[in-house]
């Protein structure tokens, strides 16, 4: 029986992320492949390109879908979320909290706190995705698809927890993602008869814009947990194994500039040199100049000169690079 309720309460999980939440091994790092199904269910969607083909629509929309959501990840669920480096309204939390969720990673509140509890353990053994501690793939992907990692520890998160509309999209997860599957769909489904010449409809659109782009947008984020520990150079001294990562940084928006963020994770800006292209952060700058948000956090002084100082270093000879 025991078997049983925990088969059913991975199922209904799927839906409800807090549902029997009892049930759950906290301390379980095993693949519970039946609750992942549907992450396994979103990789396999990608082999639908073999009969839906391409269009350059579809394609074009993929990457613009793939754009917006990964700055949704990097600029909110990142920089806002768990670290507070800029303030907003209750409005545009929602709205970013939105296509976060769309990117099929969970909720926000979720996010920011195993994202929190990183920065905390960062390459020890309590850090759930450390390629030191557990390997390349599990950091990559492993820790997600085991139940030591899928509660929320809300003691994390008090911050975010009197906003309930981002309690509700925490705990039903799911329900963001579907929505956006089935908008896409419909999309396609109406630009088929309204725009033909652009040569898509709803299946099509749906592979290339839901599918193939969400998971283009896991795979980036969690490079990052899985390549920037072990992939690149070292500017400053960090507890951790963090590194900075110029291909990475232009596949995350700027995400890859992971020793500068462990230096100092309280900063809007994670390039800290004029060449350290950021994208999210000109993305931030001109949400602020728009008035969508306000009080970017700016690299402290102490620390820029720092950076310039390990620069002149190494440049001298006297820094190692790995």
């Amino acid at each position: 029986m025991s078997h049983t309720k925990a088969l059913l309460g991975s199922i209904v999980r799927w839906f409800d992320s807090e549902a029997m939440s009892d049930q759950i091994n906290l301390s379980d790092t095993t693949f519970n492949w039946l609750r992942v199904l549907p992450f396994i269910a979103l990789h396999l969607g990608c082999l639908g390109v073999i009969w839906v083909g391409v269009s350059p629509f579809a394609a074009w929309f993929a990457l613009g879908f793939f754009v917006l959501r990964m700055f949704a990840i990097t600029g909110f669920y990142h920089r806002y979320f768990s670290h507070k480096t800029f303030t907003t309204t209750r409005f545009w939390q929602f709205i970013f909290a939105l296509l976060g969720a769309s990117a099929a990673q969970r909720g926000p509140l979720w996010w920011a706190a195993n994202h929190r509890h990183h920065h905390q353990y960062s390459d020890s053994p309590e850090d759930l995705h450390s390629p030191q501690e557990q390997g390349f793939w599990w950091a990559h992907m492993g820790w997600f698809t085991c139940d030591a990692a899928f509660l929320t520890d809300y003691k994390r998160v008090r911050d975010w927890m009197k906003f309930p509309e981002l309690r509700f999209i925490n705990r039903f997860d799911a329900l963001v993602p579907l929505a956006c599957l089935i908008a896409i769909f419909a999309l396609g489904e109406a630009l088929s008869v309204w725009a033909p010449g652009l040569g898509t409809n709803g299946l099509q659109l749906t592979v290339w814009g839901f599918f193939i782009s969400t998971v283009a947008v896991f795979h980036a984020t969690v490079s990052i947990n899985s390549l920037s520990h072990v992939w690149g150079r070292r500017r400053f001294d960090t507890r951790d194994d963090s590194r900075n990562n110029f291909i990475l940084a232009l596949i995350t928006l700027g995400e890859g500039w992971h020793n500068n963020h462990h230096r100092y994770p309280n900063s809007a800006r994670q390039g800290f040199r004029w060449w350290e292209v950021d994208i999210t952060f000109y993305l931030l700058w001109i949400l602020e100049k728009l008035g969508i948000i306000r009080n970017l956090k700016p690299i402290p002084k102490a620390v820029y000169e720092e950076t310039l100082e390990r620069d002149r270093a190494r440049k001298a000879g006297s820094y190692a690079s790995e």
